[in-house]
């Protein structure tokens, strides 16, 4: 090519850079693309369009008429039919039945938790309780109905306040769904007939109407959805304020689904496509400059990202600060955590920090509900591995839970005041001795009760002598030689030095023998898991000072961890109960089978979710 007709591709970089919008230099006509049009046509690149969905493509409707966009009547009378026929069908008899309903028992008593401070756990992260909570308390509930189980009378308590909640964010619902199909198909009847499916679909009333996460949950799902679609059809106005009203409110959609329950991060999952063909479809418009094309990247990473999870993190800051009293939940969390919940036996206690030898502590499993490090007089019975003493964990507080710290070669009294105090390192081998049996932590070579491939852990010895099978190397999770051991905040795991194995809780219930107490074993997979992790909780050493449990307080940081750990663990630990109604994925889209919502005999008011007709 002769050297006039050669493009100068460093100039369109250097448009790129500057952001002007140049004429390209000419070039002579036998050229076979234009060159007049910045450059963009030879390098295959078209100039930026304004967004448009496929729903537009298919369109078949005819578009209102630029006068009739231009009248409000357009616009707000069908949007006040929908939400007046929305609000009507969801708030309809919304005081029946008088009674608790389905999974109104779990977050209607969700609520009351809130309302009284108390902690508790759920799999779900707390944002859709909390509002119900708050909801109830607004309209005067005073949190003392139990909840216990479906069917019972809500007599004098004031429920109708959580209900009316629910109804009212469910009811939202058709008024989004109806401005979301008119945003992309600019057709009033396409946005009717939506609003019409939902309006009449018993299924979503009937969800609407109950003390349920479902509504709130749909709430931030469809309001996500709306303002994605809201701030795609500003594009064209970048940097306006809708443009950053839509962007920053999909932000704060999204937080809310998330925070209601961990199935909203498919919408997270869905704006954040989107938001990756938009950038896309941004860097491909030669028209921006660099700079233009980073506060577009930015201005997404802030509101679509920084600011959901600033929300996100602030609900559970929240969540920690209104339920700081001692409740059912407390088990389900490490004993650093509990000490900060009023009224728990942790709470501004006073013990000794480092264990030293002559400790008597108790050994807390860190698997969810692990229990305590237990053992009794009952012996194993015959053809359940060596007939020797139990040793289970224990959910609740006992003085058969107490062991004694000794070093394994000494049978000194480490309480002797000529004894020099020596603390418990990382790498010691130790022997727990049973305060209440005076037997000695022991495993061998017999199999676990419950649990195949796993050893046997007994209580063995007579006044703390035994042999050598009770010898047990002390680790602490990250520590080196040498470092000692602190009370609540170290993670710790017990070797037995025999056999190389782990003790560890294994959450399998003993049978009756075993006063149907939590199964422990030494297990030989060395793979580290929360089974086979243990701190000390309580400690009694009368030859060391104490300090107050408040300076072993995990930060707010550890204490978000350890909550989303226990809600990963409780989900992936959820089984079907005996007897109870499941279903398979295949039933789900036909409604394969039915649900009842309520109703305990034939005269009772009864609400039952319909499958299809043929099943």
């Amino acid at each position: 090519m002769p050297s006039d007709e050669r493009l100068h591709f460093p100039w369109c970089f250097a448009h790129r850079l500057s952001g002007c919008r140049q004429e390209a230099p000419l070039v002579r006509a036998r050229m076979p693309l234009a060159a007049n049009e910045n450059c963009q046509a030879v390098l295959g690149l078209r100039q930026r369009k304004p967004p448009r969905l496929a729903s537009e493509a298919a369109f078949t409707g005819s578009p209102p008429s630029p006068s009739a966009l231009r009248s409000p009547d357009w616009f707000w009378t069908p949007l006040g039919l929908v939400a007046f026929l929305s609000f009507t069908t969801r708030f309809y008899s919304l005081r029946e039945p008088p009674h608790v309903c389905w999974d109104e028992t779990h977050f209607g008593k969700m609520g009351s938790y809130y309302i009284n401070r108390t902690f508790f756990f759920d799999v779900h992260p707390p944002l859709g309780k909390m509002l119900i909570g708050l909801a109830g308390y607004l309209s005067g509930y005073n949190g003392t109905f139990p909840f216990q189980k479906p069917g019972d009378k809500y007599e004098q308590h004031n429920y109708i306040g959580m209900r009316g909640f629910c109804a009212f964010l469910g009811s939202c619902l058709i008024p989004f769904c109806y401005l979301t199909v008119l945003e992309l198909s600019k057709s009033l009847p396409a946005a009717m007939l939506a609003a019409a499916l939902l309006i009449f679909d018993t299924g979503c009333i009937t969800l609407s109407q109950y003390i349920l996460l479902d509504p709130i949950l749909m709430f931030f799902l469809m309001g996500a959805v709306l303002s994605m679609v809201k701030y795609n059809s500003c594009s064209s106005k970048s940097f306006s304020a809708p443009w950053w009203f839509w962007l920053s409110l999909t932000g704060m959609n999204l937080a809310g689904a998330v925070g209601v329950k961990f199935v909203g991060l498919f919408v997270v999952l869905l704006v954040g496509l989107n938001t990756i063909y938009d950038l896309w479809e941004l860097l491909g418009d030669l028209s921006f400059s660099l700079v233009t094309l980073g506060k577009h990247f930015l201005a997404r990473v802030l509101c679509l990202i920084v600011l959901p999870l600033a929300l996100y993190t602030s609900l559970f800051a929240v969540h920690f600060a209104v339920l700081n009293r001692s409740g059912p939940g407390d088990g389900f969390f490490s004993s650093g955590f509990q000490s900060r919940l009023i009224g728990n036996n942790l709470h501004n206690m006073s013990v000794p920090e480092y264990l030293a030898y002559g400790s008597v502590i108790t050994m807390k499993n860190l698997r969810m509900a692990g229990g305590y490090l237990h053992s009794h007089w009952h012996l194993y019975p015959e053809g359940v591995g060596a007939r020797q003493q139990q040793v289970t964990a224990y959910l609740h507080k006992d003085l058969n839970n107490l062991w004694i710290i000794k070093k394994h070669s000494l049978n000194k009294d480490s309480s002797d005041p000529s004894i020099p105090v020596e603390f418990v390192r990382h790498g010691d081998v130790i022997r727990l001795e049973h305060k209440e049996t005076s037997r000695n932590l022991h495993s061998h070579q017999h199999e676990a009760p419950l649990t195949r491939k796993h050893l046997q852990v007994t209580g063995y010895g007579i006044n703390g002598t035994g042999d050598s099978n009770d010898f047990w190397r002390i680790e602490v999770v990250g520590g080196k030689a040498g470092k000692r051991v602190k009370v609540l905040r170290s993670q710790i795991r017990l070797i037995h030095l025999a056999t190389g194995c782990l003790l560890g809780s294994t959450g399998k219930t003993l049978p009756k023998w075993g006063w149907e107490q939590v199964e422990v074993t030494c297990t030989p997979y060395q793979k580290e898991s929360p089974n086979s992790l243990w701190n000390a909780e309580d400690h009694i050493n009368p030859r060391l000072p104490n300090i107050s449990l408040d300076v072993l307080k995990p930060s707010f940081p550890e204490i978000l961890l350890e909550s989303h750990m226990v809600m990963i663990r409780g989900n992936s630990g959820l089984k079907p109960k005996e007897n109870e109604v499941t279903s398979k994925p295949w039933h789900w889209p036909i409604n394969y089978q039915g649900l009842r919502f309520s109703g305990v005999n034939e005269t009772d008011y009864r609400v039952y979710l319909l499958g299809n007709p043929v099943s």
